[in-house]
């Protein structure tokens, strides 16, 4: 077992008792099955994944691993004309990076063969008709919730009929749209779902797994079920929307005779300031709203992947927020904690300048330097040390300047003295401008005796600030990302309206002048540090050598909800 997947089994071993593990524990202990666990997980491959997918992954594979069972990756790819290998493909990436292998790969393409066998059955047990008339038209005799349906003037083709045009249908005889083959249960069903549902349709579009070898192609609903038990899954778990489903996934396996799977249902991931759907996140994407599905704006795995999110902190997530029967909106503050406190232990410290602004020791001997020891990270000593030069010319941040500071303001301003981290005292003596008035640059003097930042004399200040020497400080790119919309539910529109209206326009800014301690010159993408005082940051896959680019995955503290609460 890989070190990500023990971790994942750590994880899933310390996972608080939810209905769903009570239901597998009691079937386990009453021998249900054989006492066996089988689960999956069946994503269509019709976009990435998303941190909503996260929690079906965590619960799913954890599920198994901590039964001694076996968790399927199924892709239930049954809609041609919106499924690519590349989602297929990154799906296989996410669910790896998360710390699972499943037990094996499948997809409903590999029972296309079975299921237009049993869907024959059906035909032949007059439970199955082929239904000539327009979707319009289906859709009108479905009736509404209170009102039952009408039958359809099909209904009552015979099986010879219906058999001889179903296997034209396979043929590629008739265009799409003319046919479709319909269960026939119960047109007056108080369950909706039960009134003569749609098994198959007429689909001329390459599949990208069997090519032009089918033009028709089953309906989730038919596939989903007979799916299951196919692989004789023994718990299928699926979100609360499809609850109202489970009656018809029942009756295929009843008038089958197949292996029963069952199936349970669980409350989605809701998070605010965030939209799941992956129609949306398509639109987000096609419309060029942000710049891929790996956005670091985007919930997709991908995405959060990309920004610097662990996967350990996404499992706890999901192990903090559990698992419920009952919808409802979780917090992004939730999620951010996770990482901060994933990040927090395991980050090394590194210091950089976004906003530099120049500072020069006066009275530093020129042309000399020095080596800083530097913890790596001050609570774990494991982590070692680094050296960090210093001279006679650095740069601070530019907002821990002000010239005419207000009285609560404790960094550096004229007349007074800070610490730099790791180095000495200093205090600033004159401002230099430019023509137009702009601060360009700050003449200090340093206290050669506070070396590591304490004075022998015992004088105190009150700010320590983070720095980075001018001439061995390194370039780059910067980019600090914020919420991708700005109200809590981008989801929640006027009538007419648009969830894009919604879009945080100040969802990323680009830094382009940052300078960076010279320890952060060899680094790869993916690698994660905390910038003292800035926050949590990871080195993007576009980063090299020449130009580093780091995003900011999250700040150190939640500065979202003290705008909340100041609204």
């Amino acid at each position: 077992m890989s070190k990500e997947n023990s971790s994942a089994a750590e994880d899933a071993s310390s996972k608080p008792v939810d209905f769903i593990r009570e239901i597998v524990a009691r079937d386990v202990a009453e021998g249900t099955h054989g006492g066996r666990v089988q689960t999956r997980f069946p994503p269509e491959p019709n976009g990435y994944l998303h941190i909503g997918h996260a929690k079906s992954i965590c619960l799913n594979f954890g599920i198994a691993q901590e039964f001694g069972g076996k968790c399927n990756l199924r892709f239930d790819d049954t809609n041609p004309s919106k499924e690519e290998t590349e989602y297929v493909d990154s799906i296989k990436d996410d669910v790896r990076w998360l710390g699972f292998e499943w037990d094996q790969e499948c997809y409903a393409s590999d029972y296309f063969e079975q299921l237009y066998e049993w869907a024959e059955e059906l035909i032949k047990q007059g439970l199955a008709y082929v239904d000539s008339g327009t979707l319009d038209e289906i859709r009108e005799q479905r009736g509404t919730v209170n009102e039952p349906g009408t039958p359809s003037p099909y209904r009552d083709r015979s099986v010879e009929e219906n058999l001889d045009l179903f296997r034209r249908m396979k043929a590629g005889e008739f265009p799409n749209g003319a046919h479709v083959l319909r269960a026939k249960i119960d047109m007056a069903a108080g369950n909706m779902s039960l009134r003569d549902p749609i098994m198959y349709r007429i689909m001329h579009t390459p599949h990208h797994r069997t090519g032009d070898k089918w033009c028709i192609y089953p309906m989730y609903d038919w596939a989903h079920g007979q799916s299951d038990s196919i692989e004789e899954v023994t718990h299928s778990i699926c979100t609360l929307e499809f609850e109202i489903h489970r009656p018809l996934y029942d009756w295929y396996i009843a008038q089958l005779g197949i292996f029963p799977s069952r199936q349970y249902e669980f409350a989605r991931l809701n998070l605010t300031y965030t939209v799941m759907s992956k129609r949306r996140l398509l639109e987000l994407v096609q419309g060029k709203h942000v710049q891929g599905w790996d956005d670091p704006r985007m919930p997709t795995l991908a995405g959060i992947r990309r920004r610097g999110y662990t996967p350990e902190a996404i499992r706890n997530f999901c192990r903090t927020i559990g698992v419920t029967k009952y919808s409802g909106t979780t917090d992004l503050s939730v999620l951010e904690n996770s990482l901060r406190d994933d990040l927090n232990t395991r980050a090394e410290r590194r210091m950089a300048v976004l906003n530099p602004l120049k500072v020069v020791i006066t009275n530093y001997p020129e042309g000399e330097s020095e080596e800083l020891d530097a913890a790596n990270h001050p609570a774990d000593e494991s982590f070692g040390k680094r050296k960090v030069p210093f001279g006679r010319e650095l740069y601070i941040e530019r907002d821990d300047f002000m010239e005419d500071p207000p009285k609560k303001f404790f960094r550096l301003g004229p007349g007074r003295e800070v610490r730099l981290r790791y180095a000495y005292f200093v205090r600033c003596n004159e401002v230099i401008k430019d023509v137009d008035g702009n601060v360009t640059e700050l003449h200090c003097t340093y206290d050669p005796e506070t070396k590591g930042g304490n004075a022998p004399d015992g004088r105190k200040v009150k700010a320590t600030l983070h720095w980075v020497p001018v001439e061995q400080s390194i370039a780059a790119e910067v980019r600090l990302y914020d919420h991708l919309f700005r109200v809590e539910n981008p989801s929640d529109v006027p009538e007419g309206g648009d969830f894009k209206d919604n879009l945080n326009p100040d969802s990323l800014q680009i830094n382009e002048n940052a300078r960076l301690e010279p320890s952060l010159g060899q680094v790869n993408p993916g690698d994660k540090f905390q910038f003292e005082r800035l926050g949590y940051f990871c080195v993007d896959t576009t980063s090299t050598a020449d130009k580093p680019v780091f995003n900011r995955a999250v700040t150190l503290k939640d500065t979202w909800q003290k705008v909340k609460s100041k609204g």
